[in-house]
């Protein structure tokens, strides 16, 4: 486990010295294991003003200079992966595999990802034109940095949905203050080290720790926005921005469906739904929420899911193998979990395995699965973002496409069937950002394609070519090169050249369709 010295260092290194302070604390053993600043307005702007005066030399830097950072950034990652995995673990209480897998190893591709990828995503595009009037002339899109991007990460992946935001900012050219959770700021900050042993120039990465002050006042002040959290406060940094017309991606909650065909391979089917619903003790904007079966084979299914989520093991965290699902990271978030049971329950669902809190002195929720639930409850319809997998009977494919939409989240989804073609036609019915095929949640490892939601689950997308390009301004570039020395419409007026043009309205645009 880090210590608590590593973090007092880490937060030297963040520029401020302890006062003001916020606790935080190990989930899964009740134990304050550091705190950081609370940050007001004017270091926020502070801040601001030094990543501004360093972004024009790293944007000018090149992006094959940029990649050797990354590369190095990269090395630096791998070396002290064990350091970087145990701070996860320390400050979100989720297993070592989950910080391994889903964050250090996720940081490492896309430190080679955006690297490689910035050059081929953002070079000039030469367009052309339908337009003859644009004869003799060369037309371009030319992708330059913003400026300063600010990041405002969750609780749940202080790294990957965090700093991972940053790099394709930092790839494309751009300087990123980044204000982490106050509730996991520790991951974001060692990632500060990181950069600086990589050779990053002073300045073109900052860490903001504090409260919600703290990310209103990161707002007011950078050239975009890149917010991923709640729906309720991704609609205030909305607000916040649209003070100051500051653009802003949004990445939101989900109440991501499963829908399970009677053709499917329901052993895979029930291993996918286990893991994908219960991973990181099911904290995943993306993660499996509710679960709709075709009757013919529910009954199989339910059997398995129960059974496998009777093994799982939940506990501390510690080593590799140790145990499946960790701690609840979020104090809230358990009375939440608590509430959408009851609520269930009270309307006349089972509860076939689990449904209560755990034993602590950590915070835990038992693994669970529900049954005979339906949409006047609050499990099948708002973010539970728990350990928690309800499981719905429906009579065939198209009641399940129907109550996958009945929804207003849109992130992620999954169809599970052994008929491909099939597989790929509900696929596109299903009103999600995403939605995998005898999979779930993997498509936001292929960085190639973009991740965002539809409804109230965001606007915008990270990754692919979108997920950079957003944080550049798409420069719109003329050059007349073969021209005389003066147009026929411009000054002055006069009817012979009037009725010319009037000739090539018609001419062009005037014939019989």
């Amino acid at each position: 486990m880090a210590t608590l010295e590593t973090h007092a260092a880490s937060t030297k290194q963040n520029g401020h010295a302890a006062d003001g302070r916020i606790p935080v604390e190990n989930p899964a053993t009740g134990q304050t294991i550091g705190h950081v600043p609370d940050m007001g307005a004017d270091e926020v702007a502070r801040m601001v003003a030094e990543a501004r005066a360093a972004q024009p030399g790293w944007a000018a830097m090149g992006y094959e200079a940029r990649e050797k950072v990354f590369r190095r950034a990269r090395k630096w990652l791998v070396d002290n992966r064990d350091r970087v995995a145990r701070t996860i673990v320390e400050e979100t209480g989720k297993t070592r595999e989950d910080a391994m897998l889903a964050e250090v190893m996720f940081i490492a591709d896309s430190f080679g990802y955006w690297g490689k990828s910035a050059p081929k995503h953002l070079k000039d595009e030469k367009v052309k034109s339908h337009s003859p009037f644009m004869f003799g002339k060369k037309l371009m899109i030319r992708y330059k940095p913003r400026g300063v991007i600010g990041v405002i990460g969750p609780w749940n992946y202080p790294l990957t949905n965090c700093f991972g935001d940053g790099i394709a900012a930092m790839a494309a050219g751009n300087a990123v203050v980044f204000k982490p959770s106050e509730i996991t700021p520790f991951s974001t900050m060692l990632m500060q080290e990181c950069m600086r042993e990589a050779g990053l120039p002073d300045g073109v990465m900052q860490v903001a720790t504090g409260r919600g002050q703290t990310g209103a006042a990161l707002i007011e002040h950078v050239d975009y926005v890149m917010f991923t959290g709640s729906v309720v406060t991704g609609k205030k940094v909305a607000s916040e921005a649209a003070k100051t017309l500051t653009p802003h991606s949004l990445e939101l909650g989900g109440k991501d469906p499963m829908i399970v065909l009677r053709d499917a391979d329901v052993e895979r089917a029930a291993n996918g739904a286990v893991f994908w619903s219960m991973a990181n003790g099911g904290q995943i904007c993306q993660a499996i929420e509710r679960v709709y079966v075709e009757e013919p084979i529910y009954d199989e299914f339910v059997s398995k899911v129960v059974e496998k989520t009777r093994a799982l093991r939940q506990g501390v965290p510690g080593e590799a193998g140790a145990v499946e699902v960790g701690a609840v990271t979020f104090a809230p978030q358990a009375d939440l979990i608590e509430e959408h049971i009851r609520d269930a329950v009270e309307k006349g669902a089972k509860v076939l395995v689990g449904g209560h809190r755990g034993p602590g002195p950590g915070r835990f929720f038992e693994p669970t699965v529900v049954v005979d639930v339906d949409h006047t409850m609050k499990l099948m319809t708002d973010e539970t973002f728990g350990p928690v997998l309800p499981v719905m009977k429906v009579r065939d494919e198209d009641e399940a496409v129907e109550k996958a939409n009945d929804s207003r989240y849109g992130l992620n989804s999954s169809v599970w069937t052994k008929d491909i073609a099939k597989g790929e036609r509900i696929a596109s019915m299903v009103e999600a950002g995403s939605t995998c095929v005898n999979d779930a949640v993997s498509n936001y490892a292929a960085q190639e394609l973009p991740f965002g939601g539809v409804k109230e689950s965001g606007i915008g997308v990270r990754h692919s070519a979108a997920g950079i390009r957003k944080y550049c301004h798409a420069h719109a570039i003329l050059v007349t090169r073969f021209a005389m020395k003066r147009e026929l419409y411009w000054f002055p007026f006069s009817k012979r050249n009037a009725k010319l043009l009037e000739r090539v309205l018609v001419l062009m645009y005037g014939r019989k369709p």
